[in-house]
């Protein structure tokens, strides 16, 4: 065929190129890729299953405060706020009732194991802490989101003496300046708590939902913890408050922590040796065990300080020691028979030989009792400083092992150098106040007022040597000694209340005692959390955070 030539003959024509299609028929991708496309798809869907089930248990950081219109939001809000409280309670408490459980094997028959696991998990303990902190979070939440539906409130608050004055007067659009400064004294855990800070909430909102709450949930645990659980609250609760105040009025007491433990301690040590009943007895216990002292010792100086005599049968019961030195032994015997003459003379104070029969010198005790009360509590500050830190630092402990045991061990060490430091300048004391009555009492020519010399050899005495004791809190690192300062407070607390309401100078609050306490303690806690969560120590903070959120 011949070529065609275009009309001028310069040359045949070229022509276009074919137009390109899509093919009319369907491409189907490799099999291995729609795989590996539908395990992606598998595999988001197993993340995001495994992200809600994680927040049934751990609530992320930084979770905004929910919206709630109505009464029926309210309660649905705190019904799943309740539930979600009460699982999370039950499998922690059951979880470590199978600890201590596990820890009983080797004493318990094998055919009873079963049986003590089971009632660990399914005991009416765990019924009981997971009905407290359900009701209480279910109680909380309903209250604090219904009171603002229920009773309208004008759009600004009433001034509060916590409050930042200038920063929050434009609670849309803070500067950030002023609010950058602030936050650098949030953690992560209390960020959220930002939104509802800044939405204006009445901090009596936050009083009454955390009293009225308080009250009814601590109910539900056995009367003999009630008191324990009110008394930790309550601390807590003025923690938070004292600590609001002075960050807000510039109010600060140098080592005011230090000066806190020195007072409780001064309590505490008067209680163990003029009126024990007014500790609890397991604390009582472990206070003369780590004393040092024989039972029979401790108890000649209660029997002095409370009507100036002994029993003979304490200085028999010393005597039957195997460590009593024939000194000791020799001066011992004379006391005896002082004390069963006629008529009886028992001395102006308990003998010092009675106290530390292994040794005749007061000089010569301090030291032996510095080191075996650091080997006593060596073990135990050993595992409150390294359980937590695999714990909770796990992955600080596996990237650092050496630098975080280092730190774990140091502190175990300054731990026990701090009680066995509070023992033996307590015990140098109780020789020490002797020895300067005897010294003040043969003075001559200069004589103190005989109320200030007869001081030594009273039941006050030991109270101040409580007081000088607890100066030894300074070795502990700083960060320590608020927590020192809380776990004595409740104690002191509560053994000045009995003491006082033994006089007479208090109430008695009966079968009510627990709720009430417990309601002012909430209050407050709740007041300071839900407005200045700063102010609380961290570990109040977060885990307050984990069961109630930012509302």
């Amino acid at each position: 065929m011949p070529a065609q030539v275009d009309a001028r003959g310069d040359g045949p024509v070229s022509r276009p190129p074919p137009p390109s299609r899509v093919p009319s028929y369907m491409q189907f991708a490799p099999r291995h890729a729609i795989e590996s496309f539908e395990n992606l798809v598998a595999l988001a869907n197993h993340q995001e299953r495994l992200k809600g089930a994680r927040k049934i248990i751990w609530r992320d950081r930084g979770e905004p405060a929910v919206e709630l219109e109505d009464l029926w939001e309210c309660l649905e809000h705190a019904t799943r706020g309740g539930m979600r409280a009460g699982t999370v309670a039950f499998t922690l408490r059951a979880g470590l009732n199978v600890i201590l459980a596990t820890l009983r094997f080797g004493k318990e028959p094998k055919e009873t194991r079963y049986a003590l696991i089971r009632h660990a998990i399914f005991g009416k303990d765990s019924f009981r802490f997971a009905a407290m902190l359900g009701s209480f979070v279910a109680l909380y939440k309903f209250t604090l989101n219904a009171i603002p539906i229920l009773v309208p409130q004008p759009s600004e608050p009433p001034p509060s003496p916590f409050d930042e004055s200038d920063d929050e007067s434009e609670p849309t659009t803070p500067d950030p300046i002023t609010l950058s400064q602030k936050r650098v004294r949030f953690s992560l855990s209390a960020h959220a708590q930002e939104v509802w800070v800044r939405k204006r909430t009445h901090r009596w909102h936050a009083a009454l939902a955390g009293a009225l709450a308080g009250s009814l949930a601590v109910m539900f645990e056995k009367r003999s913890r009630r008191i324990a659980i009110a008394q930790q609250l309550f601390v807590r609760g003025l923690q938070g408050s004292y600590n609001a105040f002075t960050s807000k009025s510039g109010f600060h007491i140098p080592h005011g922590e230090a000066l806190l433990f020195c007072i409780c301690c001064t309590q505490i040590v008067h209680a163990l040796f003029c009126r024990p009943d007014t500790l609890a007895r397991s604390y009582e216990i472990w206070l003369s065990n780590a004393s040092g002292a024989s039972r029979q010792a401790i108890k000649m100086v209660r029997d002095m300080n409370s009507n100036s005599t002994f029993n003979v049968q304490d200085i028999d019961k010393i005597l039957q020691r195997s460590d009593v030195i024939p000194a000791n032994r020799t001066a011992l015997l004379a006391a005896r028979a002082l004390a069963s003459g006629d008529p009886p003379d028992f001395g102006l104070y308990p003998p010092c030989n009675a106290i530390h029969p292994w040794v005749e010198s007061c000089l010569s005790v301090p030291i032996p009792r510095l080191m075996t009360v650091f080997k006593w509590a060596f073990p135990i500050y050993g595992a409150l400083h390294f359980l937590p830190m695999l714990l909770f630092k796990r992955n600080a402990f596996l990237s650092r092992p050496i630098h975080m045991l280092g730190k774990a061990g140091f502190g175990t060490i300054r731990s026990s150098a701090f009680l066995a430091a509070f023992v033996a300048s307590f015990q140098s004391w109780v020789c020490l106040k002797h020895y300067i009555y005897e010294v003040l009492s043969s003075q001559k020519t200069f004589r103190l007022p005989k109320s200030i010399i007869n001081f030594f050899i009273s039941k006050y005495s030991y109270a101040l040597g409580g007081f000088l004791g607890a100066l030894s809190l300074f070795i502990e690192e700083r960060r320590r000694r608020g927590e020192l300062a809380m776990y004595a407070l409740p104690k002191a607390l509560e053994s000045a209340w009995l003491t006082a309401r033994g006089k007479g100078w208090v109430f008695r609050t009966g079968s009510a005692g627990e709720a009430l306490l417990t309601a002012v303690a909430m209050g407050m806690v709740m007041c300071i959390y839900q407005n200045d969560p700063q102010h609380l120590s961290g570990l109040v903070r977060r885990i307050l955070y984990q069961f109630i959120g930012p509302n």
